[in-house]
């Protein structure tokens, strides 16, 4: 018996380690934007948050954050309702940011992406789970390193240039969703499905590829406050910059 038939019949417990790795990686991403907060909204000095240390606690956290939800998608069920309850709280953020604070707008955020990627991956789950899991994770893999700079118009990884993309590409909100922002498109969180929908899938085939058999010492909690925080990261990721603001504000008013 495969392991999807094991995953569809039999019982789906949580693995502990798995949420305080979600609960850890939602720290770090509200200590980011608790930053972004204090050097763009209140004037910081912290030129190294802008440098090459704050990109990769951004890029690390990022990364984290999508392996992991493709990875614990293929655990679950009801992969397309949980998609639309992301996607729905990324049209939330849009909404507030647009009508509160329209000069930091969130469009096409990584709750955005997010629940687009749940709701796509559910939809081609059938065709997924067709190739052996090394395969896939390997693809996944080498389509993220190969599309990684479609949003600055080429095919390649950094500074590593394989191919120019045409002008064409960049022109509306649509293309700009898929990965090929438009002119004079601005957001300040943008995750658009290429690259990032890839290293989505990595994650789903990483999880195929190890099994559940080999996950059981993932049952074992080592810090159970942090896996409270994963399970409930929904509910904390759309609160955390409204309650960051307001402190921060409260913050500079008692100086």
């Amino acid at each position: 018996m495969n392991d999807g038939a094991v995953q569809a019949a039999g019982p789906r417990p949580r693995y502990a380690l798995l949420d305080e790795v979600r609960g850890l990686a939602l720290l770090s991403m509200m200590g980011y934007h608790a930053m972004w907060d204090m050097v763009y909204l209140f004037g910081l000095d912290a030129s190294w948050y802008g440098g090459a240390a704050g990109l990769v606690w951004q890029q690390l956290t990022s990364w984290v954050f999508i392996l992991l939800s493709g990875f614990c998608l293929r655990l679950g069920r009801h992969a397309v309702r949980r998609g639309l309850l992301v996607f729905g709280a990324g049209a939330l953020v849009t909404a507030v940011t647009w009508l509160f604070m329209p000069a930091d707008l969130v469009l096409f955020g990584v709750l955005t992406f997010l629940g687009a990627a749940m709701i796509l991956t559910g939809l081609l789950r059938p065709l997924l789970e067709k190739p052996p899991a090394w395969a896939g994770l390997l693809g996944s893999a080498l389509l993220f390193v190969l599309t990684r700079e479609v949003n600055s118009g080429y095919l390649g990884f950094g500074g590593w240039v394989i191919a120019g993309l045409p002008g064409a590409l960049y022109r509306d909100l649509v293309m700009t969703f898929l990965g090929f922002p438009g002119p004079g498109f601005y957001s300040t969180d943008y995750f658009s499905l290429l690259p990032w929908l890839f290293l989505f899938w990595a994650g789903y085939f990483l999880q195929k590829l190890i099994g559940r058999q080999r996950m059981e010492p993932l049952r074992r909690p080592l810090f159970p406050p942090l896996g409270w925080l994963g399970r409930h990261s929904l509910l904390f990721y759309l609160l955390h910059q409204p309650l960051l603001y307001g402190a921060l504000t409260a913050l500079r008013l008692l100086r």
